[in-house]
């Protein structure tokens, strides 16, 4: 469970163990730490305060184990974790021959046998991405040496898509990144979103949902062809992310129905630089940044714990039989994965910003 070349990231740890945490390896020593800053993105990923999400409620209070000293990093290895402290194993202690539908239990029993510790999800959880904004927070100090800014927002939620209109005023993108409950800071979507929430909720259902990331300041040339380029080192890391099924960058599926004269992105000279006078290509070309915002899209899939009657299998018995997850799950995660996104996406830049040489 390890992601990068310069800057490698470990995560440790379950769902309902006693604590899930993660070891950074490659973090330039001198790099201020902030116990705050990090604590405030843990904060952002967490349901509470949002009356719509799951009611198992973890403080997330961090808790710096080694490499930092005096309020920066040592060079040596970075450890951090969160206690586990509101953990409920009995419901799924009773699904334990009855893999959920939608979760990871089956195969992953079939891998690592019929005692594999999958309360909560295991190491398959939402979980696990505690240490993920852990490490992403750190990655955007880094990033923001070099002018980088990353930020994202939830675009859309649920099947009749109500929609966040996208916009390039950096200020505004940060506004909805900081009040992600939904679709903030624009009211009307943001209540369409809640509703669509609030029916799956009483439908016993759930829904799922698009979330718009943007990286700002990248220098041109960042990447590593071929199998390294920044859409590959991105998207590989974005799928880490649970419930994440799709990615597009830039004009994305779109693309395939437009002409090229539609979809090439003119060069100009905007402010003394090259820029380009759309972005179509997401910031991208040949797998290098263009120094154009970075932007993509990625879809993730309605909760998959849901409160009706499914299908399943007894693995034991060998028959077909049904189902009611119980327990406490978020009807709709988009919202909490919104810092989440943005701190996979810093983390795999920074990492390609080290191995280019545009950080030391």
């Amino acid at each position: 469970m390890r992601y990068g070349e310069r800057l490698r990231v470990s995560l440790s740890g379950s769902s309902h163990g006693p604590e899930v945490g993660v070891t950074i390896e490659g973090i330039p020593a001198g790099t201020p730490i902030d116990p705050v800053r990090i604590q405030g993105d843990l904060d952002r990923r967490r349901p509470v305060g949002r009356r719509l999400a799951t009611r198992r409620q973890e403080e997330d209070r961090l808790v710096i184990d080694t490499g930092v000293d005096q309020g920066a990093a040592t060079g040596a290895t970075f450890r951090a974790h969160v206690a586990n402290e509101d953990v409920r194993r009995e419901p799924y202690d009773r699904l334990r021959s009855t893999p959920r539908p939608g979760h990871a239990d089956y195969p992953a029993r079939v891998r690592y046998g019929p005692e594999a510790d999958l309360s909560g999800g295991g190491i398959f959880s939402g979980r696990m991405t505690v240490g993920l904004v852990i490490a992403g927070s750190i990655a955007r100090t880094l990033l923001a040496t070099i002018g980088v800014d990353v930020v994202a927002f939830t675009r859309s939620i649920g099947p009749e898509g109500a929609t966040v209109a996208p916009t390039d005023d950096l200020a505004v993108l940060r506004s909805k990144a900081a009040q992600n409950e939904v679709g903030a800071p624009d009211p009307e979507s943001a209540a369409r979103m809640e509703e669509a929430i609030s029916a799956a909720r009483r439908d016993g259902d759930s829904v799922g949902g698009v979330v718009e990331v943007r990286a700002t300041g990248l220098p041109v040339g960042l990447g590593e062809p071929f199998f390294d380029s920044v859409e590959s080192a991105v998207a590989h890391v974005v799928f880490s992310v649970p419930a994440v099924k799709a990615i597009e960058f830039g004009a994305g599926f779109a693309a395939a129905s437009m002409h090229g004269s539609e979809h090439n992105d003119p060069f100009v000279w905007q402010d003394g630089r090259v820029r380009t006078s759309s972005n179509h290509s997401g910031g991208i070309l040949g797998g290098l940044a263009t120094g154009m915002p970075l932007v993509f899209r990625v879809a993730v899939k309605p909760t998959s714990s849901i409160a009706r009657p499914q299908r399943t299998v007894d693995l034991d018995d060998k028959t077909a039989t049904t189902i009611v997850v119980a327990g406490r799950h978020d009807p709709c995660i988009v919202p909490r994965a919104v810092v989440v996104l943005e701190s996979v996406t810093a983390i795999a830049l920074a990492d390609l910003a080290l191995r280019g040489g545009f950080l030391p």
